[in-house]
């Protein structure tokens, strides 16, 4: 029986390899129906899984990607997440993957299908960030996270959509268009890492590699009902998660602010994909190595938790924060020491005007002499005492030297505040954005944008508030499904936990997902 199995694999999969169009489809759905029926969901299967699956050679690396490169034809004309392509040579590696399983080589990825976002060096593909000016050039080595990847066995077989200069939550660009999200194709998947959210909920790869500065992991994990964890700064090296044509550097070209992380459907995966990535950079791991610490508690009525539900700066959809209670419920029902509130929280309103500050300031770098001329025309037409968070987007691009340096004390504060906090708490609970996914809106300039929150409108740029509880400090902080709206779509929880505390918020969710249930399928997709 395996080995008829095994030949009737092969034979589908060499027909995937030759065939086109329909035939493709048709070839992944003649597949699925003939499986065994323990492998009929390999669409969803973890890492976990499948690594056993690979190990115990019940399948190969080769039918586990031809199963991804099917299921991606068949369905990503309507999603559009995994935007680049490179499945020749990804067959190639899972050859070679297939070959040293049969020699009993053991890898903690090897053979395990993934893409990453477009934004990472990966060498002989374009890496555009969807700026025209990076339409025709491809990178000529991979970034260190990517190589991680692939030294621990990892099949990537293309990059996945983003927002433009991986500055929105939407994922649309001129270069690769608009990405849908697989719960409503009529409503974004997030961003800036949309397409990696989108390729997990659609069933395409267990693995993700993404990035974040405000968000861009764990927005798009909430609205496409997924996983991701946003590290402790620095925690994963940043080189070669570059703008296109920039020289691939080991320095954090945004202080810290931006992060690289994994994102996955189960907490298990985030785990062996931090695992792989963390770590110091090629020069610096000569010195010393990575040792972090055990999670705090191994039992959820261990923790002491702090759930925050508000914020001072936007409200939250009440679905979202009814989520979170029924969760803060039920924590206090299983035994953990839930708190409502805390004199030790900083102040929120402020660390978001300083994370705002310091992210436009960022994102300014390098902008033509234009641009800072206006900039100057709108800051002078600015009345001196505007607090608002629009007012500080627009003043941040003409940051001094020493107006930075202050900002940089200001975090260092920030981050002993937290520090104190964290000897009260374990974790802290929160929204990781106001609002559940939205309907596409693609106007040119962000300010002109609004969004509904319980019939209220208000600025799409204060969106931005729950990523700036965990951004400035340098926290870290895993993002993982809570529930779902009453329209079905996923709500998520942010779990923020103590600096270089990493496996404390990563168990935390691991907890919840034996307890709750984690990941749920969207609903069939239409083809």
């Amino acid at each position: 029986m395996t080995m008829n199995r095994r030949f009737f694999l092969g034979a589908v999969a060499s027909t995937i390899t030759t065939a086109a169009g329909s035939s493709r489809k048709a070839a992944y759905a003649q597949r699925a129906e003939h499986l065994p029926a323990q492998d009929r969901n390999l669409d969803y299967a973890g890492v976990s899984e499948l690594r056993t699956l690979l190990d115990a050679r019940k399948v190969s690396a080769s039918e586990l990607l031809e199963h991804a490169v099917a299921r991606i034809e068949l369905l990503d004309s309507r999603i559009n997440a995994v935007v680049v392509r490179d499945f020749e040579r990804a067959r190639a590696t899972a050859r070679e993957a297939d070959v040293a399983l049969a020699r009993g080589e053991r890898r903690p990825l090897l053979g395990i299908p993934m893409t990453v976002k477009e934004s990472f060096n990966v060498g002989g593909l374009p890496t555009t960030w969807g700026l025209p000016m990076g339409r025709d050039w491809r990178a000529a080595e991979d970034a260190v996270a990517v190589a991680r990847l692939k030294a621990a066995g990892a099949v990537i077989l293309g990059k996945t959509n983003l927002a433009m200069a991986i500055a929105d939550w939407q994922s649309f660009n001129p270069i690769y268009g608009t990405t849908n999200n697989p719960w409503d194709l009529e409503r974004t998947p997030g961003g800036s890492s949309g397409g990696s959210a989108a390729a997990l909920a659609a069933g395409y790869v267990p693995l993700e590699l993404g990035s974040d500065i405000s968000g861009s992991l764990r927005v798009p994990a909430h609205l496409c009902g997924v996983f991701a964890h946003k590290p402790t700064s620095n925690l994963v090296p940043q080189r070669g998660h570059t703008p296109p044509r920039s020289p691939a550097l080991e320095t954090n070209l945004t202080s810290g602010l931006g992060v690289c992380g994994p994102m996955a459907r189960s907490t298990a995966d985030l785990l062996s994909a931090l695992d792989v990535i963390a770590g110091p950079d090629e020069d610096e791991e000569r010195a010393y190595r990575l040792a972090l610490p055990a999670p705090r508690h191994e039992a959820l009525r261990d923790f002491r938790v702090l759930v925050l539900d508000s914020h001072p700066l936007l409200p939250v959809a009440s679905e979202i924060r009814v989520t979170l209670d029924q969760l803060a419920n039920r924590l206090a029902t299983a035994g953990a020491k839930v708190a409502r509130s805390s004199s030790l929280v900083p102040d929120l309103a402020e660390s978001a005007r300083l994370h705002t500050r310091m992210v436009r300031n960022v994102t300014a770098f390098g902008r033509p002499p234009d641009f800072f001329r206006t900039i100057r025309e709108n800051v002078a037409a600015l009345k001196p005492a505007d607090d608002s968070l629009k007012a500080w987007r627009t003043r941040a691009p003409l940051l001094s030297h020493h107006e930075w340096m202050a900002a940089e004390i200001a975090r260092a504060r920030l981050r002993q505040q937290w520090t104190v906090l964290f000897r009260d708490f374990d974790v802290v609970l929160c929204p990781p954005f106001s609002v559940i996914a939205f309907q596409h809106d693609q106007k040119p300039d962000q300010e002109d944008r609004t969004i509904d929150i319980d019939g209220g409108t208000y600025p799409y740029l204060s969106l931005i508030v729950w990523a700036t509880v965990a951004t400035p400090p340098g926290l870290p902080a895993t993002v993982m499904p809570a529930g779902q709206s009453k329209a079905g779509l996923p709500i998520g929880v942010q779990i923020i936990g103590p600096l270089f505390e990493d496996r404390t918020p990563l168990a935390f969710a691991q907890l919840l997902e034996s307890e709750y249930g984690g990941f749920a399928r969207p609903p069939e997709i239409p083809r």
